[in-house]
């Protein structure tokens, strides 16, 4: 077993708390009226991370940092090349690693909802009927376990050094969390916020069943990708928003054992289940 004491004993514990203060947060600061009981969401979705927690601890967390190791010990990447290991130059590389490594997965969220074999994977997460903290865990082992080698592939290319690759996967999963949760934090704060990292707002109009509204905002952690690369939307109110999959709306169609299945069985069109595509609603200013 891989030992990895700084993620087991300081980032792990964090993020439990992290979660359990933003389920606390978000029930008295909810954002969007809730369709569906909290407990049995909350239960299923914590079911269904199982797996997944599992895949982030064997091998999706170790093998890009033994890769990274690798690497540092090599002086093998983009970022080992190019920046000298003395001085304060290393915790530039490191925060560089980071910058870099949350862009490479702004392409992998893109490519995980057009590459078919992958989004039959990210459509569990997706087919979440409402969404709160606990949908940041929502993940199918599967996506977990095709995301290691594009992890990998990204330290390598980059040069991401160990503790780079390992103080992301804290803070990504940590930002995960609050994007996804159902805060309501004052408007003009998260517009500041929304300037730099991505918000509940934000990530709440890339669930929409509208097919335009969820394909945008993809980004993880920095906003600035989305709108550097014109995919940022801020303009649709919360309360207007349907979240979820077209064709996936009765909640005991979604059970843990369900999911676990969704991905290897036949695949629906975004369609709701009368046949109708959701309509795309005009664009308002950002708010």
């Amino acid at each position: 077993m891989f030992q990895i004491p700084a993620f087991d004993f300081a980032g792990a514990p964090w993020l439990v708390l992290v979660f359990g203060v933003l389920l606390w947060i978000q029930a008295r600061r909810p954002l969007r009226r809730q369709q569906l009981r909290t407990m049995g969401r909350l239960m299923r979705n914590i079911g269904l991370s199982m797996p997944a927690l599992l895949t982030l601890r064997l091998l999706l967390l170790p093998i890009p940092l033994l890769v990274a190791s690798w690497a540092d010990r090599h002086g093998v990447g983009l970022l080992n090349w190019l920046i000298p290991q003395t001085g304060y130059w290393p915790w530039m590389g490191g925060l560089l690693g980071v910058a870099a490594f949350d862009y490479a997965y702004y392409w992998w969220h893109y490519a995980t909802h057009k590459v078919p074999l992958l989004w039959r994977f990210h459509n569990v997460h997706h087919t979440d009927l409402d969404m709160d903290v606990s949908t940041a865990i929502r993940f199918h082992f599967g996506e977990l376990l095709l995301s290691v080698p594009f992890r990998a592939a990204v330290v390598l290319l980059f040069g991401v050094s160990f503790w780079a690759a390992l103080a992301y996967e804290v803070v990504f999963e940590t930002a995960g969390q609050f994007h996804h949760s159902n805060w309501r934090l004052p408007a003009r704060l998260e517009r500041w916020l929304n300037a730099v990292v991505v918000t509940p707002r934000m990530h709440g109009i890339h669930h929409s069943i509208v097919r335009d509204e969820f394909d945008s905002n993809w980004g993880t952690l920095f906003s600035w990708w989305d709108r550097l690369h014109g995919t940022h939307r801020l303009d649709i109110p919360q309360h207007e928003l349907t979240l979820g999959v077209p064709a996936y709306r009765d909640e005991r169609e979604l059970t843990v054992g369900a999911l676990l299945k969704m991905p290897f069985g036949p695949q629906r069109e975004w369609r709701l289940p009368s046949g109708e595509r959701p309509e795309t609603r005009r664009k308002s200013p950002e708010r």
